[in-house]
C-alpha cells in the first residue's frame, strides 16, 4: 500500500482550489473515502471508472481496495496530482482528460465490465445518472453505480410512489435496475462545504421486462411528471395511444403521476410500445 501525503497537503502543494464552474467540491476524510469504497463490495483487480476525481481523494481509497481505475477529468489543473498517484500505483490508473458527458464510456473500458463510483461533479451528476440508465442494450456494461449526489436528488432517485420526492428518476432507476441511498454524507466534509446536504446511491442492474422500450417509457414518465399536479387524462394526452392504454392496464385516469407505481408505468410502456 502506497504511502501517501494526506490529501489536503497535496491539493496545497499543486495549488488546486475548487472549482464552482465545474461544480467541485473536494472530500479529505480519508476514512469516510474508504467506506466509499467498500460499498459496492470488492474490487480487488476490478475495473472501475470514476468521473471527476479532483485531487484524487477516491481514488486513492479505490486503489487501496485493489481496483483498476480509469478516471475521467475535465480540470486540466487536476492531473499532476492523478499523475502522482500512477506513479504510487503502477498499472492500476489511467486518467483521462475530457468531458465525460461527451466520451463512449464503454469504448474507454474497452468492453470490459466495470462498475461506477464517483463524488460526481453537482452539475452534470443527473445528467450522467440519466445517460447510464437509459441505454436500449440491457444489461449494461456497467456492474452497479455508486454515486454521490445532493441529498435531494438521492430521495427523488430512490423515492417510493405515493411521496412527493417520486418521479422520473424513482421510475428510470427502479424499472430494470434496483436503486437505494446507501450512505448520508454531511457538508461540513467537502471542502468548501456545499450549501446542501449530499447522499450515496447504490444501482444493481436486474432484468428488463419483455417488451418495454427504454425510450417509450421516458417519453411516458416526462409526460406523466412534467404536469405531476393534473390527472393522467390531462398529463398524457400528448402521448399517442396513452389514454387508451391506461383503460386497458385498468388505471383511473384521474389519478396523478406520483400514485402510479413503476409496475404500472412497465405495464403503460409495453402497451405503448
Amino acid at each position: 500500500m502506497a504511502d501517501l501525503p494526506p490529501i489536503r497537503e497535496t491539493i496545497a502543494r499543486h495549488g488546486l482550489s475548487a472549482s464552482k464552474a465545474l461544480g467541485q467540491n473536494f472530500l479529505l476524510d480519508e476514512q469516510l473515502l474508504g467506506r466509499i469504497a467498500a460499498i459496492p463490495g470488492k474490487l480487488d483487480g476490478k475495473a472501475v471508472l470514476e468521473i471527476g476525481p479532483g485531487p484524487g481523494g477516491l481514488t486513492r481509497a479505490l486503489l487501496r481496495a485493489g481496483a483498476r481505475v480509469t478516471a475521467i477529468e475535465m480540470d486540466r489543473r487536476c492531473l499532476p496530482a492523478l499523475a502522482e498517484l500512477s506513479e504510487a500505483f503502477p498499472g492500476q490508473l489511467t486518467a483521462i482528460q475530457g468531458d465525460a458527458m461527451k466520451l463512449d464510456h464503454g469504448e474507454i473500458m474497452r468492453g470490459e465490465p466495470f462498475a461506477v463510483l464517483s463524488n460526481l461533479p453537482y452539475n452534470v451528476g443527473t445528467a450522467l445518472f440519466v445517460k447510464w440508465l437509459s441505454g436500449e442494450n440491457w444489461p449494461p456494461q456497467w456492474t452497479s453505480l455508486t454515486l454521490m449526489f445532493q441529498r435531494e436528488v438521492a430521495e427523488r432517485i430512490a423515492a417510493k410512489p405515493g411521496t412527493n420526492a417520486y418521479g422520473r428518476l424513482a421510475v428510470l432507476a427502479n424499472w430494470r435496475a434496483e436503486a437505494s441511498m446507501a450512505m448520508k454524507v454531511h457538508r461540513s466534509a467537502f471542502t468548501p462545504p456545499p450549501k446542501v446536504m449530499s447522499a450515496i446511491v447504490h444501482v444493481t442492474p436486474g432484468e428488463a421486462p419483455e417488451g418495454v422500450s427504454a425510450r417509450t417509457l421516458e417519453r411516458l414518465t416526462e409526460a406523466a411528471f412534467g404536469q405531476r399536479r393534473k390527472m393522467l387524462r390531462q398529463s398524457l394526452k400528448g402521448v399517442p395511444g396513452a389514454l387508451d392504454a391506461l383503460a386497458r392496464v385498468g388505471i383511473d385516469e384521474t389519478r396523478r403521476a406520483e400514485t402510479v407505481s413503476v409496475g404500472e408505468y412497465i405495464a403503460l410502456a409495453r402497451m405503448l410500445r
